[in-house]
């Protein structure tokens, strides 16, 4: 019975500081602030390895620069 409970309470402290190690870890740097276009509201965004998407009311995908936050491209979504 007390192998059993040394044994769980070491199994819930590995997976505890995994969590936190993990946490902490991160893949790239993201900008501090993304400045849309005029006009544009941002309705979704997804994170790529080098680069961030949002998508925007108007049907527009904006395509940043993950480090710095640079416009790289734009592609506008028709009907």
């Amino acid at each position: 019975m007390t192998t059993l409970t040394v044994v769980m309470i070491g199994g819930l402290v590995v997976i505890i500081s995994l969590l936190v190690i993990r946490l902490q870890a991160s893949d790239a740097p993201l900008p501090a602030e993304i400045a849309l276009p005029a006009g544009a509201e941002a309705e979704a965004v997804t994170l790529g390895r080098d680069w961030i998407a949002v998508v925007s009311r108007d049907n527009r995908i904006l395509i940043y620069d993950r480090e710095t936050g640079a416009l790289r491209q734009t592609v506008q979504i028709t009907d």
